[in-house]
């Protein structure tokens, strides 16, 4: 079943993981696509994928007939979730975007051959459940843009809820301060080049080193979770220099568990 006609790929925002953050039209979008991609990254992270898939079984309907003149019509079958590998980074590649970039490559092919052998030729419409929202240090958007290059794809963004969202709503925290800016960016970027000038307050995604320990934790409060917005969430805040190793020793332990983890965390400067 090799496809080569037109594809429309919906990347959907699932939330992180709770399947009650499906929006609506979430929800309707799943319902509506003939394919759905889950990735599979081996062992140790296929909860991953089986969390995509339970976000699947309860939000997507079994066909029932229509009513009236549609009875006449077969109903709708319900989508086809089919499962692929993930591929690894090269560790060989040294230049950080480098090797990124060919990751995303790597990645991209993957989806087009998985599409094309689980598709009928023309007009077809698949489904990418994205943790969180498309928008926000996600890349799988750069990663559908390479398909266009090759295929004739056009893309649908369905909004998800963030990992921000679900870390302020578990600590009952507001993002920003009245008026004033708050900076996101990654545990990396803390590490290599600091404290972001433009703002007191500073959301930190993609972090799998506790970053926070490159800052001086004099005056900065945290809130952190592991989890957010799941069932198993795990949420610590208070000054970071009295709960740095609590969040580090948890962290570890929750990691060991579960065989991978997701957490974000935000810290604000004191203006006092």
């Amino acid at each position: 079943m090799m496809n080569s006609g037109k594809i429309e790929l919906s990347l959907i925002g699932i939330g992180t993981g709770n399947p009650q953050h499906l929006t609506l039209e979430a929800v309707a979008e799943l319902n509506a696509v003939d394919l759905i991609l889950i990735p599979n990254k081996g062992a140790g992270k296929d909860d991953l994928a089986g969390l995509r898939q339970e976000i699947c079984a309860r939000a997507i309907s079994a066909p029932t007939p229509a009513s009236g003149a549609e009875r006449r019509k077969a109903p709708r079958p319900a989508p086809r979730i089919v499962e692929f590998d993930l591929p690894v980074r090269d560790p060989a590649i040294t230049d950080y975007k480098a090797r990124v970039d060919r990751w995303h490559d790597a990645i991209a092919r993957i989806w087009l051959e998985t599409i094309r052998a689980n598709l009928p030729t023309g007009l077809a419409r698949v489904g990418f459940l994205v943790w969180g929202d498309p928008s926000l240090y996600d890349s799988t958007m750069r990663i559908a843009e390479r398909l266009k290059a090759v295929s004739d794809i056009r893309l649908k963004i369905i909004p998800g809820i963030t990992s921000i969202q679900a870390l302020t709503a578990a600590h009952a925290v507001p993002l920003n301060e009245i008026g004033a800016p708050f900076t996101v960016t990654t545990g990396r970027q803390l590490r290599e080049t600091g404290w972001p000038a433009t703002a007191d307050t500073v959301v930190i995604m993609l972090d799998g080193e506790c970053s926070f320990q490159a800052i001086d934790p004099k005056g900065v409060e945290i809130w952190w979770s592991a989890y957010a917005g799941m069932e198993n969430q795990i949420s610590l805040s208070g000054p970071l220099e009295d709960v740095a190793q609590q969040i580090i020793a948890t962290r570890a332990k929750a990691r060991a568990e579960h065989g991978w983890i997701m957490d974000i965390y935000l810290l604000r400067k004191s203006r006092s």
